[in-house]
């Protein structure tokens, strides 16, 4: 039941300390994905959790999780969160850090990348919930220090990722060694039916909690796309709207490489007042953390990115998101997207596709099942000449799609290839030289071994 003040979390009986840390927050009414999972949560019901980025999934689990957990008990780990990142790992244990500042539950994130001991005596210390990646949840385990019998909560976070990306062994492994008298929550913004189907291996009779479509952009993002003719296009575009980003606002830039992330961090840190940082999976533990702590606190504005960064953050004051590259694995094109437009706000992401991208592009709208607004690019912004090596590339990456989509196809090059270069027997029978025939292999000889005397 909503409360006389129109707090519309009063419908879950969460209890005061709870209620008074969601009011901190500023949060009056619980979310679409919120009000379908937490009440399944409180049931103790196992979850299929499908909601777009940005429309408090995390929230769905961990608040129902601290009312059943509801206070510190005895020494070993109750609830068990696992993601793919370590990134979403931190962010996850902040996230509820600031839902129990009233409750006081104990908790531990485990990420790798940081040294074992510290994490290793954090458990020992006693904890309710532990957040942690597969990985350093595995070499914790193996240390034969960690009691995981009281563990009746799991959550898999951003599933589709930890059961596509060669998490599901590593999974498997988990699975078999906690009790198996458990709750299993699965949550992410995409759940494709193969992925599905594996899910079913470790969740009983599921309900499926879904709000929205899944891999489909948030109706608050505005969604535009710029076909550009070539890379110094791109790099025109991308100063031109950066250079408008207003004084509250940041952005985050997507490109596919740790080249590009790097060197095009540097090329706007050159070009533009607004400070800029790069994140890719090559950095350090602690310079990763650094960049996005960075970010949040404003002092960076833009963050150039891998896909590293694509999944689960939450920075309020990402304004725009620019795919500078369009992904190929096409739902990272919503979790990008999803990095702005957080918490109900308005948000605008911008694709940039090249020719050789064009099918992406393509495809990504078929997936999301909406036509991106494609916008003119100013002819100021448009480099007229495509070096040549970079022409050939385009040229090479839409041979592949058409030989991928018919495999008879030959493609530009191969007919070139064919056509202009005669073998070198019809070569030597055009100049009228004599060809020989393949010379006889000589007999190989050998003298007889000889038994050694004794």
């Amino acid at each position: 039941m909503e409360n006389s003040d129109g707090f519309g979390f009063g419908i879950f009986g969460f209890n005061k300390q709870l209620e008074t840390a969601i009011r901190s927050k500023g949060w009056d009414q619980p979310t679409p994905i919120q009000k379908k999972v937490i009440p399944l949560v409180k049931s103790g019901k196992d979850i299929i959790g499908i909601a777009q980025t940005g429309t408090g999934k995390s929230a769905a689990f961990l608040l129902p999780i601290i009312s059943k957990l509801h206070f510190p008990q005895g020494e070993n780990t109750r609830a068990l969160v696992l993601a793919p990142s370590k990134e979403l790992v931190i962010q996850l244990g902040q996230h509820f850090e600031e839902l129990n500042q009233n409750v006081n539950l104990r908790s531990c994130l485990l990420v790798g990348g940081i040294g074992i001991s510290a994490q290793l005596d954090a458990l020992k210390r006693g904890n309710d919930i532990v957040f942690a990646t597969p990985g350093r949840f595995w070499e914790m385990y193996q240390t034969n220090q960690w009691k995981l019998k009281d563990i009746r909560i799991l959550v898999v976070d951003e599933a589709d990722r930890m059961m596509d990306m060669g998490f599901m062994p590593q999974l498997r492994r988990i699975l078999e060694v906690l009790p198996r008298k458990r709750q299993n929550l699965l949550f992410s913004a995409t759940f494709p039916p193969a992925v599905e189907k594996m899910a079913a291996e470790f969740l009983e009779f599921p309900e499926r909690a879904e709000v929205s479509e899944q891999a489909t952009v948030a109706g608050n993002i505005e969604q535009v796309v710029y076909k550009t003719p070539n890379f110094q296009t791109k790099l025109n575009l991308l100063l031109h709207l950066l250079s408008r980003l207003q004084e509250d606002q940041t952005a985050m830039v997507f490109v596919k490489t740790r080249v590009h992330a790097t060197e095009i961090g540097k090329f706007l840190n050159r070009k533009l007042e607004i400070r800029s940082g790069f994140l890719h999976a090559n950095k350090g533990t602690n310079t990763r953390l650094a960049a996005l702590q960075a970010l949040h606190e404003g002092e960076i504005r833009i963050l150039v990115s891998t896909d590293v960064a694509a999944r689960g953050l939450d920075i309020p004051s990402v304004a725009l998101v620019i795919h500078f590259d369009l992904p190929v694995k096409y739902e990272e094109y919503v979790h990008r997207s999803g990095r702005t437009g957080r918490a109900s706000r308005t948000g605008t992401a911008i694709a940039f596709a090249d020719p050789s991208e064009e099918l992406h592009l393509q495809r990504i709208e078929a997936m999301i099942k909406s036509k991106i607004q494609e916008a003119p690019v100013s002819e100021n912004l448009i480099a007229a000449h495509t070096p040549f090596e970079e022409k050939q590339n385009i040229l090479r990456k839409l041979d592949e799609q058409k030989r991928k989509a018919d495999p008879a196809f030959r493609g530009a090059f191969h007919e070139k290839k064919a056509k202009n270069k005669p073998s070198r027997p019809q070569a030597k029978a055009a100049s009228g030289k004599k060809t020989n025939a393949p010379k006889q292999e000589k007999k190989k000889t050998g003298k007889a071994f000889k038994k050694p005397r004794v």
